[in-house]
């Protein structure tokens, strides 16, 4: 399943270029932090245990690979991924005194890793970001090992009509903020834009089923605003 905007030529990768150095200033204020419990709402449903591997893709900063770790009091190892070297490297700086975590430059469709390599696959507010959904599951699928769960952070459908006319509303100041804060409206537009054409909770739960995933289910937080889905690899 291609994605017709993230398939221009170059657009994400610039998007993610101009904004990566206030990244988490800018998921901060829109979110009103609020992302910050998602992603922990995310690790709390993955239920980790020591001496596991976690790849987390799309990793932007590297908040839920140090969330993880935290959580297994530090025994087990990260592998955080994204396409973006600024990311990468804003990430790095965030985390250098943070052990067991490693950073990779990779597109979800085309992970470097062998086969049935990792306990845990994640991925937060990246899926949106990919040229090609099924690729990227089709890859989590094979990077974890059996036994191996799924989880995916992302923006979703409003399920109350009445609130859905309120979100969109404030999805039109985004951009605005954007230029304010970061001194660039067009990443937030992207942003905006990319969220309205993405699939719904059902459509992606279709997509994990169809790529061999068993046990799909989401939840819904904020009326939907963001799901988190899961599913296991046997």
């Amino acid at each position: 399943m291609k994605q017709i905007l993230q398939n221009h030529k170059g657009l994400v990768q610039k998007v993610f270029d101009r904004v990566s150095n206030k990244y988490d200033v800018m998921n901060d204020f829109m979110s009103l932090g609020i992302h910050r419990l998602w992603k922990k709402d995310l690790v709390n449903m993955m239920s980790p245990y020591k001496n596991t591997k976690l790849i987390d893709v799309g990793c932007g900063t590297g908040d839920i690979g140090k969330l993880f770790l935290e959580s297994v009091n530090y025994y087990g190892e990260v592998y955080n991924v994204d396409p973006n070297k600024n990311m990468i490297s804003a990430g790095k700086k965030k985390f250098k005194n943070t052990k067991n975590i490693k950073w990779f430059v990779n597109s979800a469709e085309n992970l470097q890793f062998e086969d049935n390599f990792f306990d845990f696959y994640t991925i937060s507010f990246g899926l949106r970001n990919t040229k090609n959904i099924d690729k990227s599951i089709k890859e989590a699928f094979r990077v974890l090992k059996p036994g191996g769960k799924f989880l995916c952070l992302e923006f979703s459908k409003v399920q109350n009509d009445n609130f859905r006319k309120i979100y969109k509303e404030y999805s039109k100041l985004i951009p605005k903020i954007g230029k304010w804060i970061v001194g660039e409206r067009q990443p937030y537009e992207y942003l905006v834009e990319s969220i309205d054409k993405f699939i719904n909770q059902e459509e992606l739960l279709d997509c994990m089923n169809k790529n061999n995933f068993i046990k799909c289910k989401y939840r819904n937080f904020n009326g939907g605003i963001v799901a988190i889905h899961s599913g296991w690899k046997v």
